[in-house]
């Protein structure tokens, strides 16, 4: 069965589809020219271009062979070849010319001129030159103790339907291909628009009305995008909406409850109730900034490098070393990603003492790595830890200020820009994180 091309003949041929498409159009338009060039200078040209060359040859046959009759005035004779056939005739009385002739063996008209020649005088009996003069062909014919000199125009052995055949196979097939160009720009515009549109909206970003155009299954594909990208938009909103409504109604019954516990006397039972709802706070915040909308924030172009370094630098903490690579912009939600870092280094600091965060770049992508001699994490739990308040019953979720929101929150800051962000064995012995955001 026939599943495609084969790889080897794949790696030659274009990625994109304007020049595949290209490809398709340009490759027949080539080849038919080439089929009916053969083909014209096969069976026409060449044949014509035999055809008087050869009635040539057996003109200056005849005329010598006139010539040397002796009925025959020769100046006569020479005076109507030159008047009726075009033959500029001359003889030279030399025998020591040389009939050795360095002829154009990639020229038709000198290949054929060289065998009619040859078939009709026989080898070293004649001599020609096609480049000579712009018009003319200059042949030299031996006989007896000299040559004869004929000069001969060019259209005599040449049709000059060539360079107009030519002319009109070449110039309506750069047309053609010149209007494809156009055509199939206009047809793979959309599809990059399309695809850009699609990239922004996966970063998170903000896209304003987008407008599909090309072709109808194009123009489709356009309008579903964009009534996905508004549902899910409007999902999201009513969901943020809803959750932080929730949140925030649940304050009012905590606050009365802080007020009624100034009333117990039991102060070891209102000790605990504090605590209770302490915790019980602590988590409706994180749910609310868990919840909040990205979408509120607009992206920006900053410096990454020093956003990580301010934020080192306000923790104070000797414990945290660092290698930055500097002057490294990227466009995004600047204060997303200061709440993404900072999640990061708080989790790293509850139990580790030692902290490492670097930051480096490629080509076209930048790397954030935060490295710790903590208790770390399973292997089998660093997926699970992603998940919106997740705790395993040991390591770093031994703590009761955690909720399980801050790898969650950082996990969707990151995948909201098209980033990745996982864990590893970090160097340390600890937990390493490491985030990669394009540029």
């Amino acid at each position: 069965m026939f599943y495609g091309l084969s790889k080897s003949i794949k790696r030659f041929l274009p990625r994109g589809l304007f020049y595949r498409a290209l490809l398709i159009v340009a490759v027949p338009v080539i080849l038919l020219q080439l089929i009916i060039t053969f083909v014209f200078f096969d069976s026409l040209w060449i044949k014509t271009n035999k055809g008087m060359t050869r009635a040539l040859v057996n003109e200056i046959n005849t005329f010598i062979e006139v010539y040397n009759d002796d009925k025959y005035e020769k100046d006569e004779i020479t005076n109507l070849f030159s008047v009726y056939q075009d033959l500029n005739i001359e003889f030279t009385d030399d025998d020591n010319f040389s009939y050795d002739h360095s002829e154009r063996w990639f020229s038709p008209i000198d290949r054929t001129l060289r065998r009619e020649l040859k078939s009709k005088f026989g080898s070293g009996q004649f001599w020609f030159d096609t480049t000579g003069y712009k018009e003319l062909i200059d042949i030299k014919i031996k006989y007896q103790t000299g040559y004869f000199r004929f000069l001969v125009p060019k259209d005599r052995v040449t049709s000059s339907s060539a360079r107009i055949f030519g002319l009109w196979i070449t110039v309506p097939a750069v047309v053609v291909v010149l209007i494809s160009l156009i055509f199939l720009k206009n047809q793979t515009r959309p599809i990059t628009n399309l695809a850009r549109v699609a990239e922004k909206f996966g970063k998170g970003e903000e896209i304003q009305e987008f407008k599909p155009s090309g072709a109808a299954e194009i123009r489709q594909a356009g309008y579903e995008f964009d009534k996905m990208r508004k549902r899910i938009n409007r999902h999201l909103k009513q969901r943020s909406e809803m959750l932080s409504g929730i949140s925030h109604d649940l304050r009012t019954p905590l606050t009365r409850m802080k007020l009624q516990m100034a009333f117990i006397k039991d102060k070891d039972l209102a000790n605990k109730l504090s605590e209770d709802i302490n915790e019980m706070e602590k988590m409706l915040n994180e749910y609310l900034q868990f919840t909040s909308s990205s979408y509120l924030e607009k992206n920006e172009k900053f410096n990454i490098s020093i956003l990580i370094n301010d934020i080192i630098d306000k923790y104070n903490n000797e414990n945290i070393s660092k290698n930055l690579s500097s002057e490294i912009y990227i466009s995004g939600r600047k204060n997303l990603i200061k709440r993404c870092i900072n999640n990061l280094i708080d989790n790293s600091i509850k139990y580790a003492d030692k902290i490492i965060v670097e930051l480096k770049k490629t080509n076209n992508n930048l790397f954030i790595n935060i490295n710790d001699n903590g208790p770390g994490i399973p292997k089998e739990e660093f997926e699970n830890v992603f998940k919106p308040f997740y705790k395993i019953d040991k390591g770093r979720a031994e703590s009761k200020s955690s909720v399980g929101l801050g790898l969650s929150i950082a996990s969707d800051i990151i995948r909201s820009h098209g980033g990745n962000i996982k864990l590893e064995k970090s160097s340390l012995g600890g937990l390493g994180v490491k985030i990669f955001l394009p540029f």
